[in-house]
C-alpha cells in the first residue's frame, strides 16, 4: 500500500487544505488501478534500494544526493541495475552516491532559461504540472521554495521519483500520481510551472484556465511550450504526428499564446525565452535508449521534423492570475 498520510498532515496545516476533500478518494482509484502491469515491479526495485542516511546533497545547482564513498562499489553496481530497471529514464539529469544518471533531457538547461526570469521561489508554495519524474521539482527547492508539489498521473514517473526521494526523503517535496482535470480550484498556489504539457492537451484553452485555477491572485504562471513563428492567428494543429508524437494538438506561435492567455485573464503576459531544441539537449543515451530528437528531425534539414513541420522552438512565457 502506497501511504500519502505525510502529505495529508502537511496540507492539513497550509492553505491547501481544501484539496483534502477530494484527493485521498482519488489517490485510492489511482492505486487500485497501478496494481495491474508493471507498477508491481517497479515497487519492488524501490524495496530494493540500498539504505543511505546521508547529508550530502546539492539541489541548487544539481540534483546529487550522497556521497560516492558512501556505498560500496558492489552496492553502487546494484543500484545501477535496479535503477535501470526504471527505463526509460526522460528528465534529469541525477547524481546518486557518484552514480550518474544521465537522462534523455537536459532538464538543468531548461532550468538555467527559467530560473533568471522566476519572482523569488523563498518562501513559496508551488504546483509542477506533469512534472514527469520530478527533476525540476527539486530544482524549485533548491531555489528556496518552501512547499513544492508536482502532479503527473504516470507510473513510471512516480516510480522514478520515488527512486530519487528514497536518498533525501525531504517532507516539502511531493509527487502526486494525479492530472490537472484532478484538481479543484484551490487559487492557493504562489507560483505554478507547466513545461512541456500544452501542446498536449486537446483543449488548450480550458488547460489554461485550469493552471489559473490554482494559482492565487497574484500569483505567478510560468508555461513553456512549443511555439511556430507568426503573427496572432498563427496555430499550427498537425496531422497525426509532430515529431513522431501522436499527441500533439495546438502549437501557437508566441503572439497568439499572449492572447490566449490575455483571454483567460492573465496579466502582464511576456516571452522571456526562445530556444531551438538541440541535439545535445534532447538525445539518446545509455538510462534512455530509444529513439530521440535526431530520430523524430529530417535527416537532410534539421530545420524540419520528419514529417516536414518546423523543428522544436520552445518558448517561455510569465504571466500573473
Amino acid at each position: 500500500m502506497l501511504n500519502f498520510n505525510a502529505f495529508y498532515a502537511a496540507i492539513a496545516q497550509n492553505k491547501l487544505s481544501a484539496w483534502l476533500e477530494v484527493l485521498p478518494a482519488q489517490l485510492a482509484a489511482w492505486q487500485k488501478e497501478a496494481l495491474h502491469g508493471d507498477f508491481k515491479q517497479w515497487q519492488k526495485v524501490l524495496a530494493n534500494l540500498p539504505a543511505s542516511q546521508s547529508a550530502v546533497k546539492n539541489i541548487s545547482t544539481e540534483v546529487s544526493f550522497g556521497a560516492p564513498d558512501e556505498l560500496s562499489e558492489g552496492a553502487k553496481q546494484r543500484l545501477e541495475v535496479l535503477l535501470k530497471q526504471l527505463m526509460p529514464w526522460r528528465k534529469g539529469p541525477f547524481t546518486l552516491h557518484g552514480l550518474h544518471i544521465d537522462t534523455e533531457w537536459r532538464s538543468d538547461w531548461k532550468w538555467d532559461r527559467v530560473l533568471p526570469h522566476l519572482a523569488p521561489l523563498n518562501h513559496r508554495t508551488v504546483l509542477d504540472v506533469g512534472c514527469g519524474s520530478g527533476y525540476h521539482l527539486w530544482r524549485m527547492r533548491g531555489a528556496g521554495a518552501e512547499f513544492v508539489v508536482g502532479i503527473d498521473p504516470s507510473q513510471l514517473f512516480y516510480s522514478q521519483f520515488s527512486a530519487i526521494k528514497h536518498f533525501n526523503p525531504d517532507p516539502n517535496v511531493h509527487l502526486l500520481p494525479i492530472g490537472i482535470d484532478d484538481m479543484p480550484k484551490l487559487q492557493a498556489f504562489d507560483t505554478v510551472f507547466s513545461m512541456g504539457v500544452l501542446y498536449h492537451r486537446k483543449s488548450p484553452i480550458d488547460f489554461l484556465q485550469q493552471l489559473k485555477n490554482q494559482l492565487r491572485p497574484g500569483g505567478q504562471l510560468v508555461l513553456e511550450t512549443l511555439v511556430v513563428e507568426g503573427d496572432a492567428t498563427t496555430v499550427l494543429v498537425p496531422g497525426e504526428r509532430y515529431a513522431k508524437m501522436r499527441n500533439v494538438w495546438f502549437i501557437p506561435s508566441t503572439a497568439a499564446l499572449l492572447g490566449w492567455l490575455a483571454r483567460v485573464g492573465f496579466q502582464d503576459a511576456k516571452v522571456v525565452d526562445l530556444n531551438l531544441t538541440s541535439l545535445d539537449e534532447q538525445r539518446k543515451t545509455a538510462w534512455m535508449e530509444n529513439e530521440s530528437l535526431v530520430d523524430f528531425l529530417d535527416a537532410n534539414d534539421h530545420s524540419k521534423t520528419i514529417e516536414g513541420y518546423p523543428a522544436p522552438l520552445r518558448a517561455v512565457v510569465i504571466a500573473t492570475a
